[in-house]
Parts: structure tokens; C-alpha cells; sequence
């Protein structure tokens, strides 16, 4: 994050204490921490106190201190704090002066306390209570508290505001590059200045690579846009999965002195979107392999260390995945940096709710709102646009950032427009995944223009939010996610657009090209199924989909009742451990040759034997209409001596050849399979089961073995040297084992952690959606036969960790980490 860190040795408090705001309030006995910090996930799941939407855990009321001296480069200066996130509804104080109430808990939020300081050598407070009293106001886990960084700007009166510049790069080949340049620059004295502006870029090599120079004179209090612009040869693009970025640094000169330096990373790429080619990505046509992201981290909750996050996207990378779509809110900047320099494509989404509210329990019958889940609605009016722009102003400098989205699924709380398309009402069936519309277009047309306006209608609000975002960005395409697209074309909503984003609608893709030719479309929420992805094959004009979801996330546990705490459709589980599903993707994704083996009893299976010993699907075309949750697979081979098992195999392999205990089954081809699932019906016997794929001439394998009782636990780490910052952690992966060093999934115990040495130990998980173990903890009960505990060093030396299990004699190996400064 930009700026000076401003996130160490706060003193936070849960509930009202008497005069918190106040410099002279004793605090001692609160608790000292370091941002970002999320007071929910640190409590134990609780049925009775919690919300299935948020995951059965507590908000409430707290209160964050900092004390710091004013020193000399704060006189005369101008200082701001610069809060990422803070859940919610803050009001920041400065000296016991409120300075600023931010509802909003996902949007950057600037504190101007320049005029609130004491003076030099003199002690400052800074004070925020955060109200999450409403703590069902989502339909997802939110977290509580200064859940992103903060950071501190001292600026000169003459200067470069907090995100003062903006760079676009508006003509890129293989030959050369125009990166061009707006900066603003603000003069807060009372008379004129003159300035100088020193302009460097520096490439991917650290080398200078164009440099240039731009004066101006400026009246006082007043603020003007400075234009520079840079001629890049042979530049070396930002390109998907690898990240090449620049180096933009902006000095502020005033008589011969620098005052300030400005620094921004850049990325030189272009791209567009072709209403009937898909979407073009420096110069070539390229598929958007995305998934949806909501912005908790598992057991860390919603303060996600940045490792969290590399290792979650560098598995969705290997999968094949090139873009995510902050869902349903804005990012952190650390988040965004991240995918920056990874090389993800990011639709960054700014709402989930416009002027009506969306019923947090159920996620339908929109209007039902009580007092713990008022959401975000009651101040969308007032604060919408300076959250909106406040976000477009710190992250359109991101070359991961190709799309803004200005709402999700926003139909559901204008439902005067749903019944037009004829899916829903006393003589609809409401099947909208699956069929076209009921009624027709003209049908439609003439339905919503006989229906009475409202002062709040969702054409006019979508109107707003474009334009707000296009007055400060051009360059990227504003969409939104649309549920229903047949009712929101002639409703003026996607009027508003340059991208139509279909929400679970892949049945219309070709309704919406027939019939609104010149709108491009974009899948925005899909299922991780196969016929989703088909759907992008068969069809130039649909550039790509983004998959619901790409990580399991607490909260939205609608699904089933206690103990789920949240929704399990990831391609990757609450640890960040890989499903069927990400396999399945993995193998549509990727041209490198990848196979994967699950099984499963005939019995429990999707399939049947039809009269020829062949298996067929028990619902006959029902891989057509999967929706979120993959079938019920297994990983271990362990069943009944002769028991029918159904054998999977997902792969992008020509040809799998099947072995039991090196004696082949059976070798089938890919043509064969239109679920794209290679499928065996095999009596069991114990062993070795391994599948052999070919590929372009390329060969791969994957196996599993009949195990036998836990043997051993194996511990692993993901790093071998561990540096103390609040962004480092170490992932400790847990795995059961058998005598022979085969990985034990179809047995569980409970584990007993032991670290020796300076640590904090931040928690435990075994990825299940329905473990509501506490995640504070150092024991952990196995899922799947796994489990992970993460680690963040707080003095350097070595920590030395290690598993005990109570019930049964297993031999634990020691992970050893080496913690340095």
C-alpha cells in the first residue's frame, strides 16, 4: 500500500468505553495489535449469535486507538490517512475532532487531519469506532474492524494529491508505446507557485527507459491537470501470467529542490472487446478463464496476509485461470498489486446493492430487510459516488484492471421488471437458468414501457454509476452482472453498459447477439460445470465466463442448515485445497496434458448400467443442466472386495488408458464422453488403480492406492525461510499417510500442533464447509485425511513444528521454518 505504514501498535477495544475519542483516556488495558485486524473471525462459531449469511459470526461495536507524535515534516505540511477498509460504518476522529463518518466498508476512505494536529513534539490521537452492530448486513462474511491496511501521506502545500495520477497507454504495437500521463497538482498556498515536474520511467530491467519534463505555475488554492507523455520503443507488454511492469516516478520541484516524489507501477497493454470476435488481448484473441472471488481468506477471515492470497492464485493459475472478479465489492490495493504482478486480468465490482436492499437470509423475497441486516442501501444515495470514484481514483493506475462492474444482480431489487420476461408470475415455472424467455422480445418492450416510473429506477441509477465512472476513466468497459438480461435490455439498464454481463444465462447468449447485435457479452457468473465452458467454445462472440467461485467463502450458507458456515462451489476449498471441480477446469484450461482420478459406488454414483453393461447417466442429457455443486466423488480406493465402482477420469487427454494393479481396463477416448468425464464401471480389488492419458503425443499419469491404517503424519511448509511481516505466512499442510507412504483421504483423526519458537500462530482449518471448530486454535480435526495450520514469524530463529494425534500412535516428521528479519 502506498504511503507511510500506518498499522502498527494500535490499541482496539470491543464495546462503548467512556470517551474513547478523547487524547486523554486512559487505554492501557486495551489490547495492542497491528493492522489489519478482524475482531469477528477470532471468535468461535456460534449458531445461536450468528447468521447463516455471515457465516455465525459476531460483530458488535469496537474501537481502534494510535497515538503519534506531530514531527517537523508534519508543520506547514498537508496530512492525510489513508484507511483501505474498515468494516463498517467508521467514524474517525482526530484529537477528538470527528473528521469523518465512512458508512461504506469496502472503499478506500482519505482522513484529512492536517487541521486537527497538535503542534511539533506534541502527542496526536487518532480514533475509529467501527459499527458492525448490524452484523447481517451482507449476504457473505465480512469481517469486522481496520480489515486493510493504513497508511500516512505528509505533502508539501504544493503537491500531487493522494492518487494524483493517472496513466493510460493509448497506442501500443511491438515496435513502440505512447504512455500518457495526467497529473494533478495542487497548490494549498495562498499565493502563486511555480513548479517543475521531473518525469522518469523506468522498465521491467530497472533501467531508465524515458524521461521528461513539464512546468506550470499555479494560482493559489487552485489545483491543474499536467499532461506528459512518453515514447516507449520495443516495450515489453503486460501480458496475462506474467506481469512485466514500469516504473512511473513523478518529482515535485520547487526552486531546484524536490519536495516530492510520486512513485506508480504501470503496465503496458492493450485490449478490446469485439461484439462478434470476443475480446482481443495485445493484438490476440484470447479467452477469459475467470472465477469470482469474495475478499475473506478462510480462517484469517476478511485481514488476508498477502501470502494468503499468492498461494490461492498461484493454484488458480495452474489451473489454467486468468482473471478474477472482485466479487461484489472493491479490492484491497495490496490485492490488486498482487494480481498486477502475477499477471491476472481483475473486474473490479463496486456494489451489490443500489438504492433497494437484497434480503441477506434467504438471497430472494428482496425487500424482507430487519434491524441486524440494513445493509449499504440506506447510504447508497449520499456516499455512492465518492465511494465509486474514491475507488476508480486508487486503482485505475492497475493494468490487471480491465472492466469496471457497477452492480451485481441488481434486477432482483427492481422486481417491477422480472415478470415482463414471462418467467415468473401464476402461469411461470421461473426456470430462467435453462430456458428462453417465455415471453417475447416485443412482448417485453411493450410490458416495461407500460409500466410507471419510479424516482429511483434502475436505468437511471445505472446511468449515474457509468457516468461517475467515465469521468475519471475511459479506458475500460463498464458492465455489470445481470440476472436477467431479457428484462434489462428493454428496461434501459444495459443501455447503460458497453458490456452485457449474463449472470447464469448462458441459454441467451445467442437471444442477446440476435436481437441486440451491437452490445458485446460477457458471462459474469457461471457454474464450474463443463456445458458452461462448451457454451464459450461454440460460440465466438462470448469472449470468456467467470466461475461461481473460484474459492469456497464463509457466509451465504443458504444452502444447507448448521453446521455449514458458508459456500462450498469453489474450484478450491476454505484452505485453499484443490476440488474435482478445479481438476475438471484444470483440464478445459490448459493445453499441458493433466489427468485426475475420483470414484464412487455404482449406487451413489450419477450413472446406471443400461442393458449392454455400459454406464449411462441415471437422468438421461442431465450433465446439461449441473448447476453449482459437483457430484459426490471420492479420492481414496477403498471399498468392498468385488463392489461395481464408477471410475472418473477428467482430462484433456485424447486417450486414457485405465490399469488396476498394472492389468489394464480398459483404454477410452475422449470423443466418447460428452460430459467430457472418461468413465469406468470396475469391480473393486485392492491395490494400485492408475489412469495413463496421451496428449499430443505427450504422456501423463496419476494414480491411487488402497490404504491401510495412519501411519504417519506429514507435515509441510511452503517456505523454508519465513520473514517477520504482517504479509508473510508459512502454510503448514497436514497429511495422514499409511505404512507404505500412501496419502490417507477416507480417515480422520484429531491433531494436537506444537511449535517451538517465536510465532503467532494464526489459526487452523481442514477446508471443510462444515467445520465450525474454532479457528483460533492449535488442534484440528482432519478432513479428507488433511489439514493447515498457518504460521507468521515475530522474531527471527527457527520455529520447529510437529503433529500429535491422542488416539492413535502416528509418527509426526518436523517442518522446520527459519525466521528472519
Amino acid at each position: 500500500m502506498r504511503g507511510i505504514p500506518f498499522i502498527q501498535d494500535w490499541k482496539f477495544i470491543l464495546g462503548e468505553p467512556e470517551s474513547p475519542h478523547l487524547l486523554a483516556t486512559d487505554d492501557t488495558s486495551w489490547r495492542t495489535l497491528d493492522l489489519p485486524h478482524d475482531w469477528s473471525v477470532e471468535f468461535p462459531f456460534d449458531q445461536e449469535k450468528g447468521e447463516a449469511c455471515t457465516g455465525y459470526l459476531p460483530g458488535g461495536i469496537g474501537w481502534y486507538r494510535k497515538r503519534f507524535t506531530s514531527t517537523p515534516e508534519m508543520t506547514g505540511s498537508k496530512v492525510i490517512i489513508n484507511f483501505d477498509g474498515i468494516y463498517n460504518r467508521a467514524s474517525i476522529y482526530c484529537n477528538g475532532q470527528l473528521v469523518r463518518f465512512h458508512p461504506y466498508g469496502y472503499s478506500p476512505c482519505l482522513v484529512d487531519i492536517t487541521d486537527c494536529l497538535h503542534a511539533e513534539g506534541e502527542d496526536n490521537l487518532i480514533a475509529v469506532k467501527v459499527d458492525h452492530s448490524r452484523y447481517a448486513d451482507s449476504r457473505w462474511y465480512t469481517g469486522s474492524g481496520i480489515y486493510r491496511k493504513a497508511a500516512l501521506h505528509i505533502m508539501p502545500k504544493l503537491h500531487i494529491p493522494v492518487w494524483g495520477t493517472y496513466y493510460t497507454t493509448p497506442d501500443v504495437d511491438d515496435a513502440s508505446a505512447v504512455v500518457r500521463g495526467v497529473i494533478t497538482l495542487r497548490n494549498d498556498e495562498a499565493g502563486p507557485q511555480q513548479a517543475e515536474l521531473i518525469c522518469s520511467l523506468f522498465g521491467p530491467d530497472g533501467q531508465l527507459a524515458a524521461k521528461e519534463r513539464v512546468s506550470c505555475s499555479l494560482a493559489g488554492n487552485q489545483s491543474e491537470e499536467l499532461q506528459m507523455e512518453w515514447k516507449i520503443p520495443n516495450p515489453e507488454r503486460w501480458e496475462i501470467h506474467d506481469g512485466k511492469l514500469y516504473r512511473a516516478i513523478i518529482e515535485v520541484v520547487d526552486d531546484g529542490r524536490t519536495i516530492q516524489t510520486v512513485e506508480d507501477r504501470i503496465g503496458i497493454r492493450e485490449f478490446r472487446f469485439d461484439v462478434d470476435k470476443g475480446f482481443y488481448f495485445n493484438g490476440r484473441i484470447t479467452l477469459i478463464k475467470g472465477v469470482n472471488l469474495h475478499h475473506d481468506g478462510g480462517l484469517v477471515g476478511a485481514a488476508v496476509p498477502l501470502d494468503v492470497w499468492r498461494r490461492r492464485l498461484e493454484t488458480l493459475k495452474a489451473c489454467g485461470c486468468n482473471a478474477i472478479r472482485t466479487a461484489h465489492n472493491p479490492a484491497s490495493e495490496d490485492f490488486l498489486d498482487l494480481c498486477d504482478e502475477m499477471g491476472f486480468l481483475v473486474q473490479e465490482e463496486f456494489f451489490d446493492e443500489w438504492d433497494n436492499p437484497k434480503d441477506k437470509r434467504s438471497n430472494g423475497g428482496e425487500q424482507r430487510v430487519d434491524d441486524i441486516t440494513r445493509g449499504h442501501a440506506e447510504y447508497f444515495r449520499e456516499y455512492a459516488k465518492q465511494d465509486l470514484q474514491d475507488t476508480v481514483l486508487r486503482d485505475r493506475n492497475h493494468p490487471c484492471i480491465f472492466q469496471w462492474s457497477i452492480g451485481n444482480e441488481i434486477e432482483w431489487t427492481y422486481p417491477k421488471y422480472n415478470e415482463a420476461t414471462g418467467y415468473f408470475g401464476m402461469n411461470a415455472s421461473g426456470n430462467y437458468f435453462w430456458t428462453l424467455p417465455p415471453n417475447s422480445k416485443d412482448k417485453i418492450r411493450e410490458i416495461i414501457q407500460g409500466l410507471p416510473r419510479d424516482a429511483y429506477d434502475i436505468d437511471k441509477t445505472a446511468r449515474l454509476l457509468s457516468r461517475w465512472t467515465k469521468e475519471l476513466d475511459t479506458t475500460r468497459p463498464v458492465t455489470a452482472n445481470c440476472i436477467l438480461p431479457s428484462a434489462s435490455y428493454e428496461s434501459g439498464y444495459i443501455d447503460e453498459l458497453d458490456i452485457a454481463g449474463y449472470s447464469y444465462r448462458r441459454v441467451i447468449y445467442d437471444y442477446g447477439h440476435q436481437h441486440y447485435p451491437d452490445k458485446p457479452i460477457l458471462g459474469t457468473e457461471n457454474v464450474a460445470q463443463w456445458h458452461e465452458w462448451k457454451a464459450v467454445l461454440e460460440r465466438e462472440h462470448i469472449p470468456g465466463i467467470f466461475l461461481w467461485t473460484g474459492i469456497d467463502h464463509m457466509g451465504e450458507a443458504i444452502q444447507k442448515p448448521w453446521p455449514r458456515k458458508g459456500s462450498n462451489l469453489g474450484l478450491l476449498d476454505f484452505a485453499g485445497f484443490q476440488k474435482p471441480s478445479y481438476h475438471m477446469f484444470k483440464s478445459l484450461w490448459n493445453e499441458e496434458a493433466h489427468v485426475h482420478l475420483v470414484t464412487q459406488t455404482v449406487e451413489e454414483s450419477l450413472y446406471r448400467l443400461n442393458e449392454a453393461g455400459e454406464l449411462v447417466e441415471k437422468v438421461p442429457g442431465g450433465w446439461q443442466e449441473r448447476v453449482w455443486f459437483w457430484h459426490d466423488v471420492n479420492s481414496h480406493w477403498n471399498y468392498r472386495d468385488g463392489e461395481l465402482v464408477v471410475v472418473e477420469v477428467y482430462s484433456n487427454c485424447e486417450e486414457v488408458s485405465l490399469y488396476l494393479n498394472n492389468t489394464l481396463v480398459a483404454a477410452k477416448r475422449l470423443e466418447q464422453f460428452e460430459d467430457h468425464i472418461y468413465k469406468w464401471a470396475v469391480p473393486y480389488a485392492a491395490g494400485e488403480l492408475r489412469a495413463v492419458g496421451k496428449r499430443a503425443g505427450e504422456s501423463t499419469s496419476a494414480s491411487i492406492h488402497t490404504v491401510g491404517p495412519i501411519h504417519s503424519i506429514q507435515l509441510l511448509g511452503d517456505k523454508d525461510i519465513l520473514q517477520i511481516h504482517p504479509d508473510h505466512v508459512v502454510h503448514v499442510t497436514v497429511q495422514l499417510l499409511d505404512a507404505q507412504g500412501h496419502a490417507i483421504t477416507n480417515q480422520n483423526v484429531e491433531l494436537a500442533f506444537e511449535v517451538e519458537g517465536e510465532c503467532r500462530i494464526l489459526g487452523v482449518d481442514n477446508g471443510s464447509p462444515d467445520n465450525v471448530q474454532p479457528y483460533q486454535s492449535t488442534s484440528l480435526v482432519t478432513e479428507l485425511g488433511r489439514g493447515l495450520l498457518l504460521v507468521q514469524g515475530t522474531k527471527p530463529g527457527e520455529l520447529a513444528i510437529k503433529a500429535k494425534c491422542a488416539a492413535i500412535h502416528a509418527i509426526s516428521n518436523i517442518c522446520k521454518v527459519k525466521v528472519v528479519e
